[in-house]
């Protein structure tokens, strides 16, 4: 199955070559081009749990924001609950079509905490057109495309990554062809690790020199390299669901699309570096076994959080008297549990 992907693949990079109409999308009319492969879906509920157990009960205020899982034409969200001894609103936040949960308490503040939000999702496997990204047209710079082309706090374009990102490729090379130099790149030059210093912060250069992290780095390094050669990418980061029929889930996972010939394609290097057998597979697929929370990076909340931009939006966060809170003052629980094929939301 692997040498028929790959003679495939072959086949869909020859016919770059071949002359296509100009791009006329709309700012991000790519969204839902990417088509999905029939009969490969996951039906499940979705538990997230977060609390804070001790409230310093001086504090004149208390804000906490949590994510909502994004809609998509691959992902259905429905029978969303959310319950807590907080007020809370949904807010829309600024960029990516994110949305988010805002609770708030103000004096006399309450001991502790307590926030949980459940919802039914069915997720679809993602498959892109390859052949439509093989198209050799220019790449779009304006119309809500420029923030999957500029830089981020932690991925950078210009200097080592600029310099990296100009060997990959040939001189005239497609997107798609440069996408999956940069692929086959990050897949044998990273190492994937899930913890150690430096690790998990999605920093471009760190990966760039150290070649290790987990799945923020090995895709932060791919974005960095990407937009260095004018291809735009975004960052996307969910949960992970498990092969078993419910548990609990340990922590988040992300990956990236990137953009060429007019159509969306979804990538997931770390995973690719973790199971060898997909390796191919992770270009332009996507499994159904997650569900995605948020879009990109350095990411203002509703009502705007007193702290700085954040690296990026998955788990709580939360500041009292405009005083963010640290990660070990918010306890969190995630879990999933599938459903039968009658009940999935539609």
């Amino acid at each position: 199955m692997r040498r028929t992907f790959v003679a495939v693949f072959a086949a869909i990079l020859t016919l770059a070559c071949v002359a296509a109409a100009p791009f006329k999308g709309a700012a991000l009319a790519g969204d839902a081009e990417i088509l999905p492969a029939p009969g490969s879906t996951r039906s499940f509920r979705f538990t997230y749990r977060a609390e804070i157990r001790s409230i310093d009960r001086a504090a004149h205020r208390l804000d906490v924001w949590i994510p909502l899982p994004r809609r998509s034409p691959y992902q259905s969200v429905r029978n969303l609950t959310i319950e807590s001894n907080l007020r809370y609103k949904i807010v829309e936040l600024p960029l990516y079509g994110n949305r988010a949960v805002h609770f708030e308490a103000t004096a006399p503040m309450p001991a502790s905490a307590r926030m949980t939000i459940s919802f039914d999702a069915i997720r679809r496997q993602e498959a892109a057109d390859l052949i439509r990204a093989a198209r050799p047209l220019p790449e779009p710079t304006t119309d809500g495309f420029e923030a999957f082309l500029q830089p981020d706090r932690m991925i950078p374009v210009g200097g080592k990554i600029a310099r990296v990102a100009g060997k990959l490729g040939g001189p005239d090379a497609t997107s798609l062809q440069l996408a999956h130099a940069i692929y086959q790149y990050v897949t044998h030059t990273m190492t994937y690790v899930h913890k150690g210093k430096g690790v998990g912060h999605g920093d471009a250069l760190f990966a760039c020199d150290l070649h290790h992290g987990n799945c923020t780095d090995f895709h932060s390094l791919f974005i960095a390299l990407a937009r260095a050669r004018g291809i735009p990418a975004r960052f996307i980061i969910g949960f992970p669901l498990g092969t078993s029929a419910s548990g609990d889930i340990a922590g988040y996972h992300c990956w990236l699309e990137f953009y060429a010939g007019g159509a969306w394609v979804p990538v997931d290097a770390s995973k690719a570096w973790q199971i060898p057998s997909r390796h191919d597979y992770y270009f332009g697929h996507l499994d159904p076994d997650r569900i995605a929370f948020t879009m990109g990076r350095d990411l203002e909340l509703v009502p705007r959080q007193h702290g700085p931009p954040l690296n990026y939006f998955i788990y709580p966060y939360a500041d009292a008297d405009g005083e963010p809170l640290s990660a070990d003052e918010i306890q969190t629980a995630f879990s999933y549990s599938d459903l039968a094929k009658t009940s999935a939301p539609r």
